[in-house]
């Protein structure tokens, strides 16, 4: 089970590193792991959200997810990604920029760099409103139950997730323009580049996500008469129309997971830019590890984690609020980003831990119950 699942890792990562080795030597080598590292501990939650999203989705789908969505996280977000950025800020060529990115490394890290206030609104907004949906929805299954209840009140009043963000980026971009002006305004359009980017990451999520839960409610209707639409469909010859609206929710979930993925993956990015400025070993170990976070959210669809540890799904979802935090705050100040893998790697590690305590808590009671009492213990908290 676990050579199949990460199988396709570790074949990527020893043609990696031999062709790190190839390319920069030893040094290379060593450069690669880190940035391997680096990727998988910073995404690691994000392998736990995709898994709650990829359960929903059929086997055709799962695959879908780790062939066509491996290449769009690999060769996308880790290669194209950054030279659209450079191509952009600098009004260049795509050509141009992978030419630059080639020959002269330090140019190509420092327009980067000036880029990140952008990508930091948009990726940060849009992880944010994914937080923040997740804490104001009303829940069966508490973690901190102490926060969580008084959110998931707050949370009736409709769009106050997009009016909380709002308010959020509205701070963050006057923050960055009072900064400008006591610095001589040299960055005065900077407020009005986090504004927009954080708008449009605000946008991006709405329609994504909206239309993905719109389709997904219209499958869980169609699952209802499933079985006598099957049986229609046997009768009359004619495709069951269950099967095509599957098809729409899967597409829609699968979208959705890879604007998720590419928000998450902005501060691998930005982060791997203090570790190497060229391009092709950023490349090779970011790829790597966006391997191993594929292979993880399958392995962990495939294995029930999410079902067995029931608070892992809440853990990853405060360290996706962590995370939106971080690249708000980045936009402005230097986080290093060994604090922001530690963060999210430490809520996971909570999560997990107080699952275990809540597993075997409720086994300890299950002793005293008979099966028909153990299920409604099992089924909330």
């Amino acid at each position: 089970m676990l050579l199949k699942t990460f199988g396709w890792s570790f074949a990527v990562t020893a043609l990696g590193l031999v062709a790190a080795v190839l390319y920069g030597g030893w040094a290379g080598f060593g450069i690669v792991a880190i940035l391997s590292i680096l990727e998988i501990s910073v995404s690691f939650d994000n392998a736990v959200v995709n898994a709650g999203i990829l359960k929903k989705m059929n086997a055709f789908w799962q695959k879908i997810f780790l062939t066509v969505g491996v290449l769009i996280a690999v060769f996308g977000m880790r290669l194209v990604f950054p030279v659209v950025i450079v191509a952009i800020s600098a009004k260049i060529g795509p050509i141009e920029a992978v030419d630059l990115a080639m020959t002269d490394k330090d140019m190509y890290k420092q327009l980067v760099t000036d880029a990140h206030p952008s990508i930091a609104a948009f990726g940060g907004m849009f992880l944010l409103m994914i937080f923040l949906d997740f804490v104001f929805e009303d829940r069966d299954i508490k973690w901190l139950a102490w926060l969580e209840r008084p959110l998931a009140k707050l949370g009736k009043i409709d769009m106050l997730s997009a009016c909380i963000a709002l308010i959020v980026l509205v701070i963050a971009s006057m923050t960055v323009g009072a900064n400008a002006h006591q610095h001589g305004g040299l960055h005065v359009d900077k407020a009005q580049t986090v504004l927009v980017s954080g708008v449009l990451g605000l946008i991006t999520y709405m329609i994504v996500g909206g239309l993905s839960g719109y389709f997904e409610n219209k499958l869980e209707e169609e699952e209802e008469a499933e079985h006598e639409a099957e049986e229609a469909a046997k009768k009359s010859g004619k495709p069951v129309s269950a099967v095509a609206m599957a098809g729409k929710a899967a597409f829609f979930m699968f979208l959705y997971l890879e604007v998720l993925d590419a928000s998450f993956s902005f501060d691998g990015v930005i982060g791997a830019f203090a570790i190497t400025n060229d391009i092709v070993l950023m490349a090779l170990g970011l790829g790597i590890g966006a391997m191993y976070v594929r292979s993880l959210t399958v392995y962990l669809v495939r294995q029930g984690t999410l079902d067995d540890y029931v608070y892992l799904e809440h853990g990853a979802h405060y360290a996706i609020g962590a995370l939106a935090v971080i690249l708000l705050v980045t936009i402005q100040y230097e986080i290093h980003e060994v604090i922001t893998g530690l963060v999210g790697v430490l809520l996971i590690a909570w999560s997990f831990w107080s699952s275990v305590r809540r597993n075997k808590r409720l086994a300890a009671e299950g002793k005293h119950m008979g099966s028909h009492e153990k299920a409604e213990v099992s089924s909330g908290v």
